[in-house]
């Protein structure tokens, strides 16, 4: 297969997504950058708190913290605090979680080949056991 290059993919008129509750707790906004072909590279801003809900990728996910702090675990792991700068892999596969701290919003950038699969919620109880509160 070629390589391809989308250019300019934001301004063929994505807006800001306010994201909904079936997939995230809290105030999220997602910036759509390129949605093609099950492919997706978005900016998404978590308030403090805010989360997504337990959910899988059929492919991977990488992010890439540009702003803020938060956290990210996976089921049955322990969760790990992420910071500016810091990139996760997520391979196909794994149920995960990320979201904002508790004093920090956290904005980063998500490159998602595939589909997702969305879970319940993360509890507030599950979320203060992982940041420690």
């Amino acid at each position: 297969m070629p390589m391809r290059i989308i250019r300019d993919s934001r301004a063929k008129g994505a807006d800001s997504i306010k994201m909904g509750g079936s997939q995230f707790t809290g105030e999220v906004w997602a910036d759509p950058m390129v949605l093609e072909d099950g492919f997706a590279v978005m900016n998404v801003m978590f308030t403090p708190c805010a989360r997504t809900h337990w959910h899988t990728h059929v492919g991977s996910q990488t992010l890439i913290v540009t702003a803020g702090s938060g956290w990210i675990c996976d089921k049955g792991g322990e969760p790990h605090r992420i910071n500016v700068g810091d990139v996760i892999w997520c391979p196909p596969g794994t149920t995960h979680w990320h979201g904002g701290d508790k004093g920090s919003y956290m904005l980063h950038t998500a490159i998602t080949d595939g589909a997702m699969k969305w879970h319940a919620p993360v509890s507030d109880e599950e979320y203060n056991k992982a940041v420690g509160k």
